[in-house]
């Protein structure tokens, strides 16, 4: 059987051109995954009791520096396409973001500006541990459209053709069909990586910064089986490549967070006010589940929900702009 009847064609552009205007799937893809990321993760983080604005404050930042993160992580590795045309550093929509420098740096903003803001760094992690697999699984489909990240040659039903001149580039020239990583790796995450964590969340397995870490310690898994199949790594140690390294990492981290946070054992915050809490300010006692489940309500206790978050406290204001 010829496996060009029995393979997944690949697009056959990768643009849309309106007018002057060129937009290119993969940005369209990118912008999508991170508009779906952002609004996943502020509907969990009210739920937990945090605010939406916080959520929408911290990604702002959070996005910007995860890209360019993404972007240095990538050109680290691949400096020899850049030697005698560097200008093209900047055409993102080329290709050539590294997912891990974009968690990393997107991570580390995220957690200096919710320490700054008083938000709940955990809280948050869980509230980010569905989205950005979800965002990671739209995302990879713009690797499609620009026919990257394809691993070996294959014959099975569901390799992916790809155009000649890009397989001859990748040093395998007579090949036309190969493994859709970029395709393994969405379904990973939509499935495995966000649907365990869902799952388990559903069945209340799952304790305050648990799901960050499981989604850490999944996707870890699933990228260094990923890596291994890859063919377009220019840097590897040991016979594996920086990613895979990563990857190893990460299945380290999330281990000991899932095992440290179940020593704490904190409970989730539930619905509450979505008080943003100005640097310095008291905090507003949180509703959690042990809260509920206990079922007290002594009337010596009770408040009036006008006058709860209510204070004449100058600090508490509205997050800084």
């Amino acid at each position: 059987m010829n496996p060009l009847l029995a393979s997944i064609p690949s697009p056959s552009r990768n643009v849309i051109e309106i007018g002057p205007l060129t937009i290119h799937f993969y940005g369209i893809m990118i912008a999508i995954g991170v508009i779906v990321a952002v609004m996943v993760a502020r509907r969990r983080y009210v739920r937990y009791g945090g605010s939406g604005e916080m959520v929408e404050r911290v990604s702002i930042w959070a996005v910007i520096i995860g890209f360019l993160g993404a972007r240095l992580g990538y050109i680290t590795t691949h400096t020899g396409d850049f030697v005698d045309q560097p200008w093209e550093v900047f055409f993102i929509w080329k290709g050539g973001l590294a997912i891990y420098g974009g968690l990393i740096a997107g991570a580390i903003t995220a957690i200096v500006l919710l320490r700054k803001w008083n938000g709940d760094v955990f809280a948050f992690g869980d509230a980010v541990a569905v989205g950005i697999p979800l965002a990671q699984t739209i995302g990879r489909f713009g690797n499609y459209f620009n026919q990257e990240l394809f691993g070996t040659p294959s014959d099975l039903p569901w390799a992916v053709e790809i155009e000649a001149r890009i397989a001859d580039a990748a040093g395998y020239p007579g090949y036309t069909t190969f493994h859709p990583m970029f395709h393994y790796e969405a379904l990973w995450n939509l499935f495995i990586t966000a649907g365990v964590i869902l799952w388990l969340e559903k069945r209340g397995k799952l304790f305050k910064g648990a799901s960050i870490a499981v989604y850490l310690t999944l996707y870890g898994i699933g990228r260094f089986l990923m890596e291994l199949m890859r063919t377009d790594t220019t840097f590897r140690f040991l016979g594996l490549s920086r990613n895979g390294w990563v990857s190893v990492g990460a299945v380290i981290v999330g281990a000991v967070l899932f095992w440290w946070m179940q020593r704490r054992h904190e409970t989730r915050t539930l619905v509450g006010p979505p008080v943003f809490i100005a640097p310095g300010a008291e905090t507003v006692p949180a509703i959690v589940e042990g809260d509920i489940a206990t079922g007290d309500d002594d009337d010596d206790d009770e408040q009036d929900s006008d006058d709860i978050g209510a204070t004449d406290d100058p600090a508490v204001t509205d997050p800084p702009s």
